[in-house]
């Protein structure tokens, strides 16, 4: 099998339309919705493409049970998305008050990451490849 690259991600979700308010910070727009299941199709103008599946038990769980207690689940603890730079993603999220959950903070060679929840508290990592890591302003160095 020659697997090219990922299609998409689903993101399970709440609230349709606090969820569609939040990725819509990041660049996506509606794009379609399944037609029989509970599904908002969205991407950006890039093309990456997230499926939020609107069927979450729990409006605001206290926790993610993938990353924030104790006993580590199996499961996909996150995604991460590619920005051309960090400093820019960290001044869009400043300016729609998106706080960081984690970072700055050096992954390897010229690639910085910063975290942050959604509304359902999945994480988001964004990372920033070749970057000027000097002028990133409090980065810590990931050391696994």
């Amino acid at each position: 099998m020659k697997i090219e690259y990922i299609d998409h991600v689903g993101i399970r979700v709440y609230d349709e339309h606090r969820s569609l308010s939040f990725y819509q910070k990041l660049g996506f727009f509606e794009h379609e919705r399944a037609h029989n299941d509970p599904v908002v199709i969205i991407k950006n103008k890039q093309g990456v493409e997230i499926n939020l599946i609107v069927n979450a038990k729990e409006e605001d769980p206290p926790s993610n049970i993938l990353m924030d207690i104790p006993v580590k689940h199996s499961g996909i603890t996150h995604i991460a998305l590619q920005v051309p730079s960090i400093i820019d993603a960290m001044n869009t999220l400043s300016s729609y008050q998106i706080p960081l959950s984690g970072g700055p903070a050096k992954m390897g060679e010229g690639s910085v990451s910063i975290f942050i929840r959604d509304p359902d508290r999945n994480v988001i990592e964004i990372r920033g490849r070749e970057q000027e890591e000097q002028s990133i302003p409090n980065l810590q160095v990931y050391t696994g």
